[in-house]
């Protein structure tokens, strides 16, 4: 194996582990408590900045929400589509 090859497969190796470090990361990051800045906005009030900041965090998340029976509700219902549009997030796909 030449120097150039070598270094490709180490280099590709690095960014592996580094693409796995950050899906650990965001997936420990993860809290649906944080979504708390939305609870007004479930009850009719307006979505608030808080809120979309909150969801913007989070929303790498939500599709780990939604698989989430205790959390389900609240990622599927009418709210959450209303927050998605208020916030300007695209919808997810799950």
């Amino acid at each position: 194996m030449g120097k150039q090859a070598m270094a490709l497969a180490l280099l590709c190796a690095v960014l592996l582990a580094a693409t796995a470090d950050d899906a650990a990361a965001a997936a420990s990051s993860c809290n649906p408590s944080a979504l708390s800045a939305c609870a007004p906005a479930l009850f009719g009030r307006a979505v608030t900045l808080g809120c979309c900041a909150s969801l913007r965090a989070q929303q790498p998340c939500l599709c780990q929400y939604k698989r989430d029976p205790a959390n389900r509700a609240y990622v599927n219902g009418p709210a959450a589509q209303r927050f998605t549009r208020a916030c300007g997030l695209t919808q997810m796909k799950c």
